[in-house]
């Protein structure tokens, strides 16, 4: 069909020397992980040995660095979005983090904070459920909160201390 080879997606060509620069600013413009980096310079048509060489020198010079990206990706995930811990830990298996640093990572969220957010996040939730049966209502709140990424034996406590509207 005319037209086809329009819609693959070609891979950029670029030079070792262009993709190193390219993937510098891209890893300036925000922590990324290294996969993420991987995959973009396989997409602008690099081999793997030059791949590999380039994350290298990235993590040499401090533009790649796992832990850093772990940590911010896990502050700005809860504070921002306010995912829980499992929905956090997903998108950085999914990032091919290494399971001690998410560990790791996690750690750095405070217990208090972590309860307070689930329970303004339920809330709100609550405020804008019409559901009038408690039972329906908690189950509702309940499976918002789960995907969310909360654990379920903390969302049950949270519901079961709470008072919500």
């Amino acid at each position: 069909m005319p037209g086809m080879e329009n819609e693959l997606k070609k891979p950029k060509i670029f030079s070792r020397e262009q993709a190193k620069l390219k993937a510098e600013s891209f890893c300036a413009y925000q922590e990324r992980a290294q996969q993420e980096v991987r995959n973009k310079l396989y997409e602008w048509g690099l081999y793997s040995n030059q791949v590999e060489q380039i994350i290298s020198e990235l993590i040499e010079e401090n533009f790649l660095n796992e832990e850093r990206f772990s940590k911010s990706y896990v502050s700005g995930k809860f504070r921002i979005k306010g995912w829980g811990k499992i929905k956090i830990k997903q998108g950085l298996k999914l990032k091919k983090i290494s399971d001690k640093l998410i560990s790791k990572s996690l750690n750095q969220i405070d217990g208090d904070d972590y309860i307070k957010t689930l329970e303004t996040i339920l809330e709100k939730k609550s405020a804008v459920l019409l559901e009038k049966d408690a039972f329906k209502k908690r189950y509702k709140l309940m499976n918002y909160a789960l995907s969310k990424g909360f654990e379920r034996d903390l969302i049950f406590d949270v519901l079961k201390n709470n008072t919500l509207p």
